[in-house]
């Protein structure tokens, strides 16, 4: 009886007078959306009624964002809410980027997959312990644990190198021993298994920056060019899968290992993405493998870039995992304490003098340490300044006010009683200005990225980089357009993946959708929150702007706070995607 009293409805959700930014980049529209069982049923104008209306006028309606780099690998498994990525208009994410993840994997190796994760990503063991059910060993069984999950947004996994190749050859893949012949057919072989599981394909890491907090470096260093091909090989048995690759460049240049990769691409069939960042020690060599990169566009061979819209800062703090005083015998003897009692102790003039008198990079776990220094650091300020001068570097400050570097930047971290931060721009940053980040987006070929959702939780936060990429470059310096850089967040990305069922705000499609005040969107300065596994501390941030975020049809997210649903689930590789990783003219 209980139904001959409902009200009939047409779609589960209309979108209503909204200035629709497609995805494809074309002028925007006036118009309406309907959703109906987690699809855009309807498009423009049209009748019928909705179980739900969102009013949109003076509001800019685009398909959600698609992030190819982050590291939920861990998260995804702990949290439903893969924060914070899904504050700032992101409803899908690959993860497993870098070689690094947790699948496939023997019990016996958990621990050393847990330590690569905690010195390559910056996730605290004790969080990945305690978070970490491992109800898996194969990555098939991995991705069915993701399946159990409902999250707030879409995961798709990559198949991480480091993992595959321990899993296969054990204690030989830690000590760096090539892989022989059997090695690499069961490698190929795992990898058309994962990809059939749903993988989008693998990740490597081949940098010297890849590190265990042991020191140890990352097991697929210096994996030859035919594993790299078997892998490669596997996802061509699958028929589907991007390869994801991070390189120092320099075994022994760029152009000889770019030219690996366009032999694997030859070979295999399948699409690369490398990430791409000006390196202060090389600060034109960027150039170089862009320009290789759109060659080889013009050889039919799919390789593309990942670019940042802003440098790579490091957040030096005593709330964070890493100050420039870590490595230090008497500043470890204190660490542990909460943070008003090590303010307390580090204002001692005899603990500052021991802690100024130590040497802070000997004992350091930071593999970064060697690539910063005081020159290269700020006063992040309150608003944060991203775009410091010389002039404001800690270096030249503390001669202005004959003080040593070090006491000045120990000063700074106890301001604002111990909640300051000191900023250390790692990358694309060598000249003081954005000019080399604004080259890098204004190449077509390039995609965005590298924000790397849920790594680095204690000194880097950079998953907000599409607020980033609409608040300064769009809104505030008008480099790029409206409805361009909604396609470098949507259609760009989900391509760049080999997904072709969103990214666009077409009929048919799936409903992942942002209603966006777009002068307004911002975010507010990084601060530290408590709230991972075994009271595990990261950097999060507030974000306004973000008026709705749909998934499959639900809203997620209004005004930057988290609804109850949670629409949001692991994501399968398709078969034989055509248009992955197609050149945007």
């Amino acid at each position: 009886m209980d139904g001959l009293n409902r009200v009939s409805t047409d779609y589960d959700l209309i979108i209503k007078n909204g200035t629709l930014v497609d995805g494809t980049g074309n002028t925007p529209k006036t118009g309406d959306i309907a959703v109906k069982d987690g699809i855009i049923a309807a498009v423009g104008k049209f009748s019928g009624k909705a179980d739900k209306e969102i009013d949109a006028n003076n509001l800019i309606v685009s398909p959600g964002f698609v992030d190819i780099h982050t590291h939920y690998d861990g998260q995804a498994i702990w949290d439903s809410q893969l924060k914070p990525s899904s504050i700032h208009g992101v409803t899908t994410v690959v993860m497993g980027n870098c070689g690094v993840g947790f699948a496939p994997c023997k019990p016996e190796d958990r621990v050393k997959l847990v330590e690569l994760m905690e010195g390559v990503e910056d996730i605290p063991a004790p969080v990945m312990h305690e978070g970490l059910d491992w109800q898996w060993e194969t990555f098939k069984e991995y991705v069915e644990a993701l399946e159990r999950n409902n999250l707030d947004i879409d995961v798709c996994a990559l198949l991480p190198h480091a993992a595959l190749r321990v899993y296969v050859m054990g204690e030989r893949a830690i000590k760096h021993e090539a892989a022989n012949q059997s090695d690499m057919d069961q490698m190929r072989k795992l990898a058309k298994e994962a990809v059939e599981a749903g993988a989008f394909g693998f990740s490597t890491s081949r940098t010297i920056s890849h590190k265990s907090l042991k020191g140890e470096f990352t097991p697929t260093l210096r994996a030859h060019e035919d594993e790299l091909t078997a892998i490669a090989m596997g996802l061509s048995d699958a028929g589907s899968g991007f390869m994801e690759i991070v390189s120092d460049w320099n075994e022994p240049d760029p152009e000889t290992e770019f030219e690996v990769l366009k032999r694997i691409v030859k070979k295999s069939g399948r699409p690369v993405v490398f990430s791409c960042t000006q390196r202060h020690d090389r600060p034109e060599f960027w150039e170089d493998l862009m320009s290789m990169a759109r060659q080889a566009q013009t050889e039919g061979l799919p390789i593309r870039p990942v670019v940042t819209p802003r440098p790579i800062g490091l957040l030096l703090g005593l709330n964070g995992s890493q100050n420039p005083f870590s490595g230090t015998d008497t500043y470890k003897s204190i660490a542990d304490l909460p943070l008003n009692q090590r303010v307390k102790e580090m204002k001692k003039q005899d603990i500052k003098n021991k802690i100024l008198s130590e040497d802070p990079i000997t004992g350091s776990t930071f593999p970064l340490i060697n690539r910063i220094g005081y020159s290269q650091m700020y006063r992040f300020g309150s608003p944060p300044n991203y775009n410091p001068k010389p002039e404001h570097s800690i270096e030249s400050l503390a001669k202005v006010n004959d003080v040593s570097s070090a006491e000045l930047a120990y000063d700074i971290l106890l301001e604002n009683e111990g909640n300051n931060f000191i900023y250390a721009p790692l990358v694309n940053y060598a000249d003081h200005t954005f000019g080399v980040c604004q080259k890098m987006l204004e190449d077509k070929n390039a995609i965005m990225g590298l924000g790397d959702g849920g790594a680095h939780v204690g000194f880097i936060l950079d998953a907000g980089y599409p607020t980033w990429l609409i608040s300064y470059w769009s809104v505030k310096k008008k480099v790029f357009s409206m409805e361009e850089t909604i396609r470098r967040l949507t259609s760009d990305t989900a391509l760049a993946a080999g997904l072709q069922d969103r990214g666009y705000l077409k009929v048919g499609l799936k409903a992942d959708i942002n209603i966006i005040d777009w002068e307004n969107v911002g975010s507010s300065d990084p601060f530290m929150t408590q709230d991972l596994p075994a009271g595990g501390k990261r950097l999060m941030q507030h974000t306004q702007g973000y008026v709705a975020t749909i998934v499959s049809g639900k809203i997620t997210y209004q005004n930057g706070k988290s609804t109850t649903e949670r629409p949001g689930s692991l994501v399968k590789s398709v078969k034989d995607i055509k248009q992955t990783h197609e050149f945007a003219n």
